[in-house]
């Protein structure tokens, strides 16, 4: 009886300190997101085994997932794109599974932001590692890891305590996070690079949107941009050499079997703009890799109807735009030929 007493208040103490935190975190701004992780990623990937000549996949960074929206994908071509986009991530690992490891000979439309297609081919490199990471736990991946995945959905879902993202924002909430968000004076005497918040919001199908608070909080959104100009004087330079190398090797591949590969340069700005243009000139990495992929190859500069669509945080676009960026990208490519609208055959 006792142990029966012990339990019950145990269990009761430990659902009023949950329920607490869940409403403390709620009373903050927070509300339930799926996490952003390896896990997800690799259920997206299990899709490409069965897919076939008619599907599209993206690859790419984090603009190629932002700015494509899945749904207004659909609405355009009739066919849900498999979205493999990972952020900050080099697209260069994940391409080279799918030409070396798979037997897909559909459409890929790679999303290239210079700063992460032309970094490196080292693998210990983040760029590079960030996806391979994904990749790697798309084949180690076990069953319990599976039901593990599939029976946390629920609970991301409603529980703002789930956030636990392998992103490391700094504004997750999992004890990690808030362990490390602890300081203890600067030890290395480098620049600590800024607060870097989560500002995306992830379906189950991998539809990534821009959040309100970055579009409507101009300080919020300059706490990104702070990063991103952080980022920017810490890369090293960029490895052009090896990286193109790399990919046209897979793309030769790519070609042999039929499949058919699109370049997207998507849209950035402001500052973010200025420092592509001085350290990735156009002329010397997209019209380069653009003569020598020799496939079809969209720039936004190109076309009225976006060259001037502008990124909150100067990197990715809002929900809005990214969805009206989507339905004029989907058009301009089925009026080329180079995608068949399945709605129309």
């Amino acid at each position: 009886m006792k142990l029966k007493q012990s339990f019950l208040i145990a269990l009761t103490l430990i659902i009023i300190a949950l329920t607490s935190w869940e409403l403390y975190w709620r009373s903050q701004g927070k509300y339930p997101n799926l996490n952003d992780d390896k896990a997800l990623w690799a259920m997206h990937r299990a899709n490409v085994e069965t897919a076939s000549k008619d599907d599209v996949i993206i690859f790419g960074s984090s603009r190629a997932y932002f700015d494509i929206q899945i749904d207004e994908w659909e609405k355009a071509t009739g066919k849900k794109p498999i979205q493999l986009a990972s952020p900050g991530s080099s697209p260069l690992p994940s391409f080279h599974d799918l030409v070396n490891n798979t037997s897909f000979n559909g459409t890929v439309i790679l999303g290239v932001t210079p700063g992460l297609f032309f970094s490196t081919t080292y693998p210990g490199a983040d760029p590079w590692s960030r996806i391979q990471t994904k990749v790697d736990h798309f084949y180690n991946r076990t069953y319990a890891d599976r039901s593990n995945f599939w029976l946390s959905i629920p609970l991301q879902t409603n529980l703002v305590l789930m956030s636990a993202d392998e992103e490391l924002w700094s504004d997750d909430i999992d004890l990690k996070s808030l362990l490390r968000r602890v300081k203890i004076g600067d030890r290395t005497g480098n620049p600590q690079m800024p607060p870097f918040y989560s500002f995306g919001d992830v379906r189950l199908d991998r539809n990534m949107s821009m959040t309100k608070r970055t579009v409507q909080d101009t300080a919020f959104a300059n706490s990104i941009i702070k990063v991103w100009s952080y980022l920017g004087k810490s890369a090293p330079p960029p490895d052009k050499k090896s990286t193109m190398a790399f990919f046209l090797e897979d793309l030769k591949k790519f070609k042999e079997r039929n499949g058919k590969l699109i370049l997207l340069r998507c849209p950035s700005s402001g500052g973010n703009r200025m420092g592509e243009n001085m350290v990735f000139p156009r002329v010397d990495f997209w019209d380069d890799l653009v003569e020598q992929s020799d496939v079809p190859s969209y720039h936004f500069e190109d076309y009225d109807q976006l060259k001037d669509l502008t990124c909150p945080e100067e990197s990715h676009l809002s929900k809005e735009d990214a969805e009206y960026f989507t339905r004029e990208l989907a058009k301009i490519i089925i009026e080329d030929g180079i995608i068949i609208n399945s709605k129309t055959k």
